[in-house]
């Protein structure tokens, strides 16, 4: 397959610059893969879509303000984006830098924070700050700023992007991610609680997302290209879950990518009983590991029956993600139509559910 397999021509002016308000006020397009029907709704109206006993999958994972503004010692200012913590004790983090700099230059930031640029890697770099950890991540929410993709345009910082650009389900103690997993966006209170009032479970766990979510795909051949590695944490108690739901035929929903990949990825860990036809009980512990799984058209999804999310880049492996899951050519007729209706598209645009 080639990258030019997943192009689409998109018309600026449906790249959302804002949210919907209230959150569940956007747009939801319901894509039935078995007879191929398109309805066209908006985000409240999921519950109606969710069966009794399907499972809701989500992500967890909090972002951080990631973007921060700092200057040389020659007074040339430079954009820092820290994208993971790769030496907590250490504080040092792999970051994306705009501006030039070399290695071993002090970069300033605000309220008299260093930064010694360590190294330089294939476009990322590795800063060590000189604050402890701890201290570092609470000082973010003072002179960081909500890391919003390229493609959303600000003159100036709106503090409505703090909460806008973070899931009502995000937790404080699993903070991480310099992307929100958009498709979780949508979702207020009052919807969960409506969801939960059918009877459908709500699961969680974390992948924190990362260097990937910025890295578009840029072999021509799709299967060449080098897939990022998002950290995960699963619980035992939402391992033990999704088992059960599996072993019961129950659907499991997955709202985003991220969540998507996060349970594509535990399969790895779960033993199948392909007399009994069942997976086994998994008697192992909470979960932490790295996943770089790439899901492209051909791949058998192994836990994932359906799938909330956002509409994406062209060209990207979110695309690829989705059409794996309902066929390439049906994902970019969908797209064609959501642009012929006027959805918008990407983080702070619409969303759909394949069913």
């Amino acid at each position: 397959m080639n990258l030019a397999d997943f192009d689409y021509e998109l018309p600026k002016n449906l790249i959302a610059q804002e949210p919907a308000n209230p959150r569940d006020h956007s747009r939801l397009l319901i894509y039935n893969r078995a007879n191929g029907e398109i309805d066209h709704r908006h985000f409240c109206d999921l519950f109606n879509y969710l069966n009794k006993d399907d499972v809701l999958f989500i992500n967890n994972s909090k972002v951080f303000n990631a973007r921060l503004i700092s200057k040389k010692e020659s007074g040339g200012k430079v954009e820092i984006f820290l994208l993971k913590v790769v030496e907590k004790n250490k504080n040092i983090w792999k970051c994306l830098l705009g501006g030039r700099v070399v290695v071993g230059k002090i970069l300033k930031l605000a309220q008299g924070i260093k930064a010694e640029v360590l190294e330089k890697n294939e476009g990322t770099f590795l800063l060590k700050f000189d604050l402890d950890y701890e201290r570092f991540i609470k000082k973010l929410e003072e002179i960081g700023e909500t890391p919003l993709p390229p493609y959303i345009k600000r003159s100036e910082k709106l503090n409505r992007d703090v909460s806008n650009y973070q899931t009502v389900y995000a937790k404080n103690e699993k903070i991480g991610s310099s992307a929100a997993p958009t498709a979780g966006l949508h979702f207020n209170k009052e919807i969960l609680e409506k969801i939960k009032s059918k009877g459908v479970e709500i699961v969680e766990a974390t992948l924190h997302v990362g260097l990937g979510t910025f890295l578009p795909v840029k072999t021509e051949n799709i299967l060449e290209h080098k897939m990022h590695s998002e950290d995960v944490e699963i619980s035992l108690s939402s391992i033990n879950k999704i088992v059960e739901a599996k072993n019961k035929k129950k659907r499991i929903v997955a709202v985003g990518t991220t969540s998507c990949r996060i349970l594509e990825s535990l399969n790895n860990f779960l033993k199948y009983d392909c007399e009994k036809n069942k997976f086994l009980e998994y008697k192992g512990q909470d979960l932490k590991f790295s996943t770089d799984i790439f899901i492209y058209p051909g791949y058998e999804f192994k836990i994932v029956d359906s799938l909330i999310t956002n509409f994406h880049l062209p060209k990207s492996s979110l695309l690829m993600l989705v059409s794996a899951l309902a066929g390439r050519k049906n994902i970019l007729e969908v797209y064609n139509k959501a642009i012929e209706e006027k959805y918008r598209f990407f983080s702070y645009g619409d969303a759909m559910f394949i069913v």
